[in-house]
């Protein structure tokens, strides 16, 4: 099945001012955390400490995979193994699934370690052949069994002998990846030791990484696009004047509060990001589908990140959800780390956003008139509204669907917006199609 990963970098590469905006979800934090990652389960009382199990943390990508709204889900091999070859969740899905390819040791945080208070040092736990085909030593038609992208990570300390060892093992790690054909996308940590670059010029210094390391590597080994560390509207326009084709992404950092989540994205957007990673973000959040399918409403420009977290709360409010905060509380800005550790940059999102149009009715966000973009990106897109639901597992999106194809190609609910729950694999091609602009 075509993915819209692919449909959408091509769209933004024909046009870099393109609207069009790539959402990951990153379950991988079982490479970073362990036991920890799949976070606080919901059955938890006060005073009591439980966790959510590996499975649970499972069924909740497979939950958003099937929502649809976000385009790539990136997991460990392990999950990659379970999930894209054991059960084909991906086979009839746009979604592209992709593995976190190497685990540098500032992301090791076992209960007690302290490794991240040393320089991060390279280091790979995963095999390319696992991710692609469960094996090692792939036959080539194997090698589109599983995953077939994903991330690499480095982190610079502004250390000699450190970066030079994360630069050579990147070079080994994109000459195996090029033979075998497997994609990735580059994550730039900022350092994970205290004081390795002034804060005054690390935005710089990361944009001069980023650019000096991928000088020296042709098109055919390089990233499909960048995860890295907002710094702000004049870093990110900086490396998006310098390079429109090197498609920039964001990573989400610590939770937050849900208004940090949605301005930070709102404000990356608007400076030049193309893609966002959200993983503790959205693993935090207290319904991780409505919180993915708000996400998806302000890059799509339906709402603001105001108006979404007083939506959201509705949505909350509506399926008997007691959010972690309140609603005052959860409109407000606070600092966030952007490491794993929690050892490096924190990120305020602005306290007072532009003055935004008057908020629709709670837990009802109504699409405004689009305007036509060049590339017809977004011109036939409409994302999907939040209207609360019976369910608390999967909020449903409209009202009841007939299950038929409209005139379109592909099933509709009554208000004419597009059911992605009733499609199947030609109906999702004709819908993308359309969105993008292309035709039958």
């Amino acid at each position: 099945m075509d993915k819209s990963l692919d449909r959408k970098l091509a769209a933004i590469h024909a046009n870099p001012n393109c609207r069009e905006f790539i959402l990951a979800d990153a379950k991988d934090a079982d490479m970073a955390f362990g036991i920890g990652a799949p976070g606080l389960s919901p059955e938890a009382h006060s005073g009591e400490l439980r966790l959510r199990t590996l499975e649970e943390y499972r069924e909740q990508m497979r939950l958003i995979t099937r929502q649809g709204l976000v385009d790539i889900m990136l997991m460990s091999a392990s999950s990659n193994y379970a999930l894209t070859i054991r059960e084909r969740l991906f086979e009839n899905s746009h979604v592209t699934p992709a593995i976190r390819a190497n685990d540098t040791t500032d992301v090791h945080l076992a209960r007690g370690a302290s490794y991240t208070e040393s320089p991060s040092r390279p280091f790979r736990s995963a095999s390319l052949d696992h991710a692609q085909c469960g094996h090692l030593d792939c036959a080539p038609e194997e090698r589109t069994l599983g995953a077939n992208l994903g991330l690499y990570s480095v982190t610079f300390n502004n250390d000699l002998s450190h970066d030079t060892a994360t630069l050579e093992r990147f070079h080994e790690f994109r000459v195996e990846a090029e033979r075998k054909g497997f994609r990735y996308f580059l994550e730039v940590f900022d350092p994970n030791i205290a004081n390795a670059v002034a804060p005054e010029v690390l935005p710089g210094y990361i944009n001069d990484m980023i650019a000096r390391m991928l000088a020296g590597v042709a098109p055919a080994g390089r990233p499909v696009f960048l995860k890295m560390v907002y710094h702000g509207p004049k870093a990110m326009e900086e490396l998006f004047r310098y390079d429109p084709h090197l498609v920039i992404g964001i990573l989400g950092g610590s939770a937050g509060t849900t208004f940090d989540a949605f301005q930070l994205l709102a404000d990356a957007q608007k400076h030049g990001a193309k893609v966002a990673l959200f993983g503790r973000k959205i693993n935090s959040a207290e319904n991780q589908l409505a919180f993915v399918q708000f996400l998806r409403l302000i890059v799509d420009g339906v709402i603001n990140p105001t108006d979404a977290v007083k939506a959201y709360h509705a949505v909350l409010g509506k399926l008997g959800i007691r959010p972690h905060r309140p609603l005052e509380e959860d409109l407000k800005a606070q600092a966030t780390t952007m490491s794993y550790g929690g050892t490096s940059t924190s990120v305020v999102v602005p306290a007072k956003p532009e003055p935004a149009p008057p908020a629709p009715t709670p837990a009802v966000a109504v699409a405004p008139a689009k305007e036509a973009h060049a590339c017809q990106c977004h011109s036939h897109h409409h994302a999907p509204e939040p209207v609360p639901a019976t369910r608390a597992a999967e909020p449903a999106p409209h009202s009841i669907s007939n299950g038929q194809a409209s005139s379109n190609g592909f099933p509709t609910f009554s208000d004419g917006l597009p059911d992605f729950s009733r499609m199947d694999v030609v109906q999702r091609l004709a819908y993308h199609r359309q969105r993008l602009g292309l035709g039958r």
